[in-house]
């Protein structure tokens, strides 16, 4: 739904989101997408839904309990806004159903069954008993619902099954009333899918869902059973700890993390079948309110789809791509020696997150290193990156981290890892009232002779060797004087040494970031006025933020050519006459997920490209802690140019972005060219062969 504001058309920040999930099922019902991977993707964007209710759709209920001025005040209609979400997730709802039943009918001709209570072979009777006696009954605790004066609680998240059942001690049939009964499946303690005993050839998985159900007769053996239901309540998941920032920050985010399993509800979800008195019962017992109530599927929490057992059926996967080997850091014994001879460029996961992790490893153990800084937003479960810093620590170099406690759905990780961190005797600094630090730098500071070398590492995504797996990603290192001394300045602001950073080439939010892109963006209006070559190419994550929207409307005015690469959000309308004619929008959903933030500009033919951790969301310009990387290095920027080619010529993967939010795909007569397996192959061609080996010269 395209809102007017004076006059230039911004898209709606809600439903553009919601495109994107539609992309996502764009790449689920590809028939070219090998069978696994569509059924991944149909977890992906199960996984994304979810987080949207309970964080979007959380801040629009927010809104609606405001109050009738809300929409005079903030330009927003909530109730119309939520009426059209509900009817787009609606549809998406119908489409992915048709779409995973398909992925299964397809599986099951490949010899991968998905079962169900109804059509378990006989053969299996006895094991699904026995692994329900075995493995499931101590975590199940059935709840009656028969008490009108006690409200059941449901966990945020977690799905249960309503079961309705008859009393067998009723004299007379025909008096039977039901009762009901909630029963939670315990997937996170046991996982979703159940993978019975072979019969031949194929095989064959049960969701523990149905496991369940093929026992209830077990679990109610007073009662007749009927038919049963899958429901699941998510609740809010924001955490307003901007209204509880009076006290210290960490004990308002610990209180804040009990909120999430008590939240307000932000979607009832509940299988399509379930009777109108059943959900009338529950809707009243649960105390909802009809925004609240959502139709789904038989089943819930499908982003478990992204762990469904494989089997070793490579044929049904897409072909395993290895990291490949970087052109210099894997020829060398150290990568600060490496740095000291030019700036180097890891693009992960073509190439390996390791070479980072092997710098802090090497500043740990290098006797000369003094200090090591880094930012942290997230991280993985078991870090390799912060356990060097653990070592590092240990061996006695100065070591400070700045932990990003607000981390959306990461806060509880962060705050163990902060436990752990201060044990070690790494200094740990705190989010900073009004900002999120969302900015990927990190710092080692070196004694060489008599002076103080810096090395510094800044990129477009976490410090998370798990995500990089999946994340593509762009990062620096570099000796760089004029980067390193500006990196060392936003940390002395981190560390509250400074009231501002004071930087001359680092872009840094919310201070020169915003206002830089900006007159970059007017001095390539006033070029193409001038009737002088122009141009704009801009990749990011999201595209939301209006001011700076308007400004690429006015270039395109001016005459400026403007290509956008966004994976997500996108406010901007392109090609509408007398505002966006020469601007461009395209979107690439393939096998790794594009998260990189690169931005180039023509100026007067000396390109001017920055990377960055920040995409152009008013949260990322104004509200957090991000840096813009001038690319001054000519083989760093040649790589990183070489990315945005080949994804602005995909006609693969690429999909327009236009106002209908139906993202029709990129489609040309000239060579079919997907750009991931492209740029992977480019990457492989800068790694020169080993003397002696097979293509050696």
């Amino acid at each position: 739904m395209p809102e007017h504001r004076a006059e230039f058309t911004y898209l709606d920040r809600e439903t553009s989101w919601l495109a994107f999930g539609g992309r996502v099922l764009q790449e689920a019902e590809d028939a070219t997408v090998p069978l696994f991977e569509r059924l991944f993707f149909c977890g992906i964007f199960s996984s994304n839904l979810d987080e949207y209710f309970r964080v979007r759709v959380a801040s629009l209920r927010t809104l609606l309990r405001l109050g009738k001025g809300t929409k005079a005040k903030l330009g927003i209609d909530p109730h119309r806004l939520l009426h059209d979400i509900h009817r787009i997730v609606l549809d998406q709802q119908e489409r992915y159903g048709a779409i995973v039943a398909g992925i299964f009918d397809s599986l099951s001709l490949a010899g991968v069954r998905r079962v169900d209570e109804a059509s378990l072979h006989r053969d299996h009777d006895a094991w699904v008993r026995r692994y329900f006696e075995e493995r499931v009954r101590e975590l199940v605790t059935p709840e009656l619902l028969d008490d009108e004066r006690r409200s059941p609680f449901l966990r945020n998240a977690a799905i249960y099954l309503v079961v309705e059942l008859w009393d067998r001690a009723s004299a007379a049939l025909d008096s039977w009333t039901p009762v009901y009964a909630l029963v939670r499946v315990p997937a996170p303690e046991l996982g979703r899918f159940v993978t019975l005993p072979s019969r031949g050839a194929g095989r064959e998985v049960m969701f523990l869902d149905d496991v369940i159900r093929y026992n209830l007769d077990s679990l109610f053996p007073e009662h007749e059973i009927g038919r049963s239901y899958a429901v699941k309540l998510t609740r809010d998941a924001e955490l307003y700890v901007d209204d509880e920032f009076e006290g210290d920050l960490v004990d308002a985010i610990r209180k804040s993390l009990k909120k999430r399993e008590t939240g307000l509800p932000s979607r009832f979800l509940y299988d399509k079948s379930t009777p109108y008195a059943v959900i009338h019962h529950l809707h009243h017992r649960l105390g909802l309110e009809d925004e609240d109530v959502v139709l789904g599927g038989r089943y819930h929490n499908l982003s478990d789809y992204m762990g469904f057992p494989r089997f070793g059926r490579d044929e049904l996967s897409n072909p395993e791509w290895s990291p490949l080997p970087h052109p210099v850091l894997d020829r060398v014994d150290s990568v600060m020696a490496a740095m000291r001879e030019r700036d180097q460029v890891i693009h992960t996961p073509y190439q390996s997150f390791g070479h980072f992790v092997r710098l802090l490893e090497e500043a740990a153990d290098d006797p000369d290193v003094e200090e090591v800084w880094m930012t942290v937003y997230r991280v993985a479960r078991d870090s390799d990156v912060l356990n060097a810093l653990i070592r590092a620590a240990g061996n006695g170099k100065r070591v400070t981290v700045f932990m990003e406690v607000q981390a959306r759905f990461d806060e509880e990780s962060n705050l163990v890892w902060s436990d752990r961190l201060g044990t070690a005797g790494v200094r740990t600094l705190f989010s900073m009232k009004g900002l999120k630090v969302h900015a990927k730098i990190a710092l080692i500071v070196r004694r060489e002779g008599d002076a103080r070398k810096r090395y510094a590492y800044v990129g477009t995504g976490n410090f998370n060797e798990k995500t990089a797996r999946v994340y593509a990603d762009h990062g620096v290192f570099t000796c760089d004087e004029r980067v390193t001394l500006d990196v060392e300045e936003v940390f002395r602001f981190l560390a509250g040494e400074v009231d501002e950073p004071r930087t001359e080439h680092l872009l840094v939010a919310p201070f020169t970031l915003r206002k830089r892109f900006n007159r970059l963006i007017e001095h390539e209006a006033r070029r193409a006025s001038e009737g002088e070559p122009s141009g704009i190419t801009l990749k990011m994550n999201a595209l939301e933020d209006r001011k700076i929207i308007k400004r690429l409307y006015e270039a395109s005015a001016s005459g400026v050519p403007v290509e956008i690469l966004v994976r997500g959000i996108c406010r901007l309308v392109p090609g509408v006459p007398g505002q966006s004619e020469t601007i461009r929008a395209r979107s690439i959903l393939d096998r790794y997920l594009e998260h990189a933030r690169i931005y180039l500009f023509l100026r007067d033919g000396e390109e001017r490209m920055y990377l960055s951790s920040a995409d152009w969301m008013t949260r990322n310009l104004s509200h957090r802690v991000e840096v813009a990387l001038p690319v001054y290095d000519s083989d760093v920027r040649a790589q990183l140019r070489t990315s945005l080619e080949l994804q602005l010529a995909d006609n693969r993967k690429a999909r327009w972005i236009d106002g209908a939010g139906t993202s029709p795909y990129v489609r040309s007569d000239g060579p079919a060219v997907r750009s991931q397996e492209a740029f992977r192959a480019y990457l492989a061609g800068l790694v020169e062969p080993e003397p002696g080996s097979v293509g050696a010269p």
